[in-house]
């Protein structure tokens, strides 16, 4: 594990906020970099949109009538017991869990659930976090949520909205010092190219591989696997990323798809957690294999330059 202690310009230590849409998304997406980072002397924060009220129990041996009475609290004690393993700082933005609709045609969603506020509205808890915790650097998904879940997808829109405001001494005054994050990203570790590389190594290792129906069900995807700009090492984290994904009892099954991997051939496979830079007011050079890159440099940036889709 890393000794190095990372700070920006004047000496502060780096700052990462990631903003997801429910507990346990912070476990299953770029959990490892998190690691890397905190470990590395940064601080990390997570906004957690909602408290995943509406979530189901994926995981068998949880799944009783007792539980689902209880999932709400259930949910906040497993967040709980993910930051610690995680070593982060967390807070929740108090919003309503919108469930998954499903069914042909799609039900409507849920009166007063996250995905139906207004955007602009909705980024205020989010400012507040913002200037509160002046990130460097924010993860959040991309414009389709990673995946079409309507809470996925409004946290994108939040969190792109809060970024702009945040920096902006006109809107929400109320919520502090206006901050100007450094980089902005998405999420971007369900892609094709890294599931086919671990089927490779799963079928040279003569072992079964989870992902053979699904890389055949799978369409390629050159567009958004061209989206990757940045690949952050970080495989000797990836035993703390597990820990804290299975920390999320009710959402996951210690026993299913997702641990079926050895941990050796996922190290060799496919050693890196990968990201889109969106948004960057630092120079950097892309391909990145850093999130931080350009934040502790302290140049001055021109004013004609930034990177942004």
């Amino acid at each position: 594990m890393s000794s190095v202690i990372r700070t920006d310009a004047v000496g502060e230590p780096l700052r990462l906020l990631n903003v997801h849409a429910h507990p346990d998304d912070e476990s299953s997406k770029g959990a490892a970099t998190t690691a890397k980072y905190v470990a590395e002397g940064a601080r990390v924060m997570v906004a957690t949109c909602t408290g995943g009220e509406r979530g189901s129990i994926l995981n068998p041996r949880m799944d009783t009538p007792e539980n689902w009475a209880n999932i709400a609290e259930l949910r906040a004690a497993e967040m709980a017991h993910a930051k610690e393993i995680l070593g982060i700082e967390q807070v929740w933005l108090g919003f309503v869990d919108s469930g998954l609709p499903e069914g042909d045609p799609l039900p409507p969603l849920p009166e007063g659930c996250f995905a139906l506020q207004d955007v602009d509205e909705a980024a205020g808890p989010l400012v507040k976090v913002i200037r509160s915790f002046r990130p460097h650097v924010v993860t959040t998904y991309d414009e389709n949520g990673g995946y079409p879940h309507p809470d996925h997808i409004m946290t994108h829109k939040i969190t792109m909205a809060a970024v702009a405001a945040a920096a902006d001494p006109t809107l929400w005054p109320e919520h502090g010092t206006p901050w100007q994050v450094n980089k902005v990203y998405y999420q971007m570790g369900f892609h094709r190219r890294r599931f086919a590389a671990l089927d490779v190594l799963m079928h040279d290792h003569g072992l079964d591989s989870p992902y053979g129906q699904w890389l055949k069900d799978w369409a390629e995807e050159p567009a958004q696997e061209q989206r990757l700009t940045t690949f952050v090492p970080c495989a000797e984290y990836f035993p703390i990323r597990d820990e804290a994904l299975k920390a999320h009892a009710t959402q996951i099954d210690p026993d299913g798809f997702w641990f079926a991997v050895p941990m050796d051939i996922q190290a060799k496979g496919w050693p890196t957690e990968d990201y889109q830079l969106v948004l960057s007011n630092v120079p950097t050079c892309l391909p990145e294999d850093d999130l931080f890159a350009g934040v502790e440099l302290g140049a001055e940036v021109p004013d004609s330059w930034s990177y942004s889709i």
